[in-house]
């Protein structure tokens, strides 16, 4: 997939404020500081579309982008974030819960980890979370161009047998690196064809 154009749409806290669900959706979510705004503007060619922040939890809203006039990228908040108060969180929690409970023209959802760590509890609870409620999702290993190619695949390694406790068969898992453009071919390649199997919800 090549993206000629990509432009900001809107920001909402609630889901039923989002666009119309007459166009296919992706959404990326991931721990705060997980590289996201990164990846998300590697994906589509453009430096700064999604704001790039030193301050982990700087998204907080559900950010829309409609690409090519045909598909729409979803910019969610990080989770795990614990410098907010519980009540920030709570909202959070709600609207994310609520966006992919219910968005129904949502068609997967990246779920972005950092090569770099061991599992870690909050991304192990919300894969399970996606799963017990039956959300297609793909796992994204960002940053890998942070570590040498025997350390990402110890590390993935370790990821996929910690998950394979839970699950008997695995979502597809992705490499990526912001800085060397590593996963924006597959990603792309993934949307494309998902694109095609697309039917407008009914209302």
């Amino acid at each position: 997939m090549h993206i000629k154009k990509a432009e900001f749409v809107i920001s909402n806290s609630t889901y039923t404020k989002c666009p119309n669900a007459l166009l296919p959706e992706y959404a990326f979510i991931g721990r705060s500081n997980v590289g996201k705004s990164s990846l998300i503007n590697m994906l589509i060619g453009r430096k700064k579309l999604a704001k790039i922040s030193s301050t982990p939890g700087k998204t907080q809203l559900i950010n829309h982008f409609i690409i090519n006039d045909s598909w729409y990228l979803v910019d969610l908040p990080g989770y795990g974030y614990a410098k907010t108060s519980k009540v920030n969180r709570s909202k959070w929690t709600k609207m994310i819960s609520d966006y992919l409970l219910k968005r129904k023209n949502l068609l997967n959802t990246f779920i972005l980890i950092d090569s770099r760590l061991s599992p870690q509890k909050i991304d192990l609870e919300f894969i399970e979370w996606m799963g017990i409620n039956e959300l297609p999702f793909i796992i994204v290993f960002t940053k890998i161009d942070k570590i040498n190619k025997l350390k990402q695949k110890q590390n993935i390694d370790i990821y996929v047998k910690e998950l394979h406790k839970s699950w008997e068969e695995l979502p597809d898992i992705f490499i990526s690196s912001a800085v060397k453009n590593i996963g924006k071919e597959q990603i792309l390649d993934f949307i494309e064809k998902t694109n095609k199997i697309f039917i407008k919800p009914s209302n």
